[in-house]
């Protein structure tokens, strides 16, 4: 037994490498590795501590941590190796020669691991893409979990995580949902028949946006018209989005309103139809008389009226729908009673409803003034509730709001509605100024119906009676002047 380990000693302890001036034997190397190897997972550990007790109270993004959590990594690993080799005895400058050479041979057997490594050195160092980041590269999309020296890992929209080699990211096109902020705007393709009303379905397409909780109203929804299709018309619905790894769901959701939307409205989604033209008509009717075919069982053939059309699109039930639509009412206002067709187009995209039960506060004293309310069906009153009283009742065709929203004052009053399900039409500060910039002869109209209300400018100190007396015009310039510095736009221009 004694001569079995000594001879096993004799060949762990046998000179078997010379590098430099040192001699190594089988013993020595196998001591280096697992040094190197202790060093490895050492550096590993003393980055993840790094990471959890320093990087996250920083409360740097998950993207940097990691990046910086793996140089740590590399940089101990790089060093501690070093150091371990040169405590060995060798002369590192004396590698160089022979690293060359193997360097030279493995980079033609392994190119593609190579390629990896060195993209994901790019990856971590320009940080486009971070842990985090929703992407997209070809059909693959996920959420970034970890990016390595060789590969990067996703998850996807399943929960399932793909291996992905870093190569793939430099050498295609990569979309980044995340980058540069978390908000992203999606499309939504919508088909209607030829003969939907484009304002009713304009309407439609923004309600089911705006009843979306995870849609953002500002920047605001938006209707394009993308082209006249075989047997449609087709449009796109864009929306703002805060998570951009939800946006499948989020258009599933807005696929549902939209349906939903719809059916209340009545439109209808086509189905591809086919013109059959039958050259010959008078052979077809001697086939449909001939004998053979007047003989067939009664079972195989069914009889074909010929007086009246066959109508295979099942009746809709009968819904309660309303008498007038959004264009008849919004011109019974006294602000859109001039509008043409393309302007209320403009403004239905920019606007929309919203439905308030009896008792239900629209606004209230001293909130901030964004919005310009229409009065569509219903009635609301107005209540001073600092003097405890009721100032006006104000009915279906009547708009409130434009004074605080001219003056940039708070709501000078509280607003309630008095009858079970008012409808309003509501126009945010925003939408309004996008309106006015496209439309400015929607503005001079505004302009013309505020300077009528010449009492409530007195009232508010806006206007003062002397002003009045020496220019008809007193009111209808400090309107326009007052729309020009709000919204940007240049009213009364010549």
């Amino acid at each position: 037994m004694d001569i079995l380990w000594a001879k096993f000693y004799e060949i762990f302890t046998a000179q078997i490498l010379d590098i430099g001036d040192t001699k190594f034997s089988i013993a020595s190397i196998l001591s280096l590795l697992i040094l190197i190897v202790v060093a490895f997972f050492i550096a590993k550990l003393i980055s993840e501590i790094i990471r959890r007790s320093l990087l996250s109270r920083l409360r740097i993004n998950r993207g940097l941590q990691e990046a910086i959590t793996v140089f740590i990594k590399y940089f101990l690993i790089t060093v501690t190796t070093v150091i371990i080799l040169q405590s060995a005895g060798i002369n590192l400058s004396s590698l160089a020669v022979i690293a060359g050479v193997v360097g030279l041979g493995v980079g033609f057997g392994l190119q593609n691991l190579a390629s990896n490594f060195i993209s994901g050195l790019v990856l971590l160092f320009e940080q486009t893409l971070k842990v985090g980041d929703y992407i997209e590269v070809g059909d693959l999309k996920g959420t970034i979990e970890k990016i390595s020296i060789r590969s990067t890992i996703l998850r996807t929209e399943d929960d399932l995580y793909v291996i992905v080699p870093n190569q793939r990211f430099i050498e295609n096109n990569t979309i980044n949902w995340s980058y540069e902020g978390h908000t992203c705007r999606i499309h939504v393709p919508v088909s209607v028949a030829y003969d939907t009303d484009l304002l009713i379905l304009t309407e439609a397409l923004l309600t089911a946006a705006r009843h979306e909780p995870r849609v953002r109203s500002n920047p605001a929804p938006e209707v394009w018209f993308q082209a006249f299709g075989r047997d449609s018309l087709d449009f796109d619905l864009l929306v703002w989005i805060d998570d951009p790894d939800a946006n499948e769901p989020i258009r599933s959701s807005i696929n549902f309103r939209i349906a939903y939307e719809f059916r209340e409205r009545d439109i209808k989604v086509p189905f591809p139809t086919r013109e059959i033209i039958i050259h010959n008509p008078d052979a077809v009717k001697q086939i449909l008389r001939s004998p053979n075919l007047k003989s067939a069982p009664s079972s195989s053939i069914k009889n074909i009226p010929t007086d009246e059309p066959i109508n295979i699109a099942s009746s809709s039930p009968n819904r309660e729908i309303s008498t007038q639509s959004l264009r008849d009412l919004l011109r019974k206002t006294s602000y859109f009673e001039r509008c043409t067709e393309i302007e209320l187009f403009a403004l239905i995209a920019r606007g929309y409803r919203q439905y308030f039960d009896i008792g239900e506060v629209v606004c209230r004293e001293n909130d901030p003034s964004e919005e310009f309310y229409i009065i569509l069906s219903g009635a609301v009153e107005v209540i001073s509730e600092k003097n405890n009283q009721a100032i006006a009742t104000l009915i279906s065709g009547d708009f409130f709001g434009e004074i605080s929203l001219l003056t940039g004052t708070p709501r000078t009053a509280t607003v309630r509605a008095l009858a079970a399900n008012t409808i309003l039409f509501v126009v945010e500060r925003q939408q309004l100024q996008k309106l006015l910039t496209e439309h400015p002869q929607l503005g001079e109209q505004i302009a013309l119906k505020l300077s009528e209300r010449q009492q409530v400018l007195i009232s508010l100190g806006l206007l003062n009676e002397e002003e009045l007396q020496r220019s008809q015009y007193a009111a209808l310039t400090w309107v326009r002047d007052r729309l020009n510095n709000i919204f940007g736009i240049n009213l009364g221009s010549v």
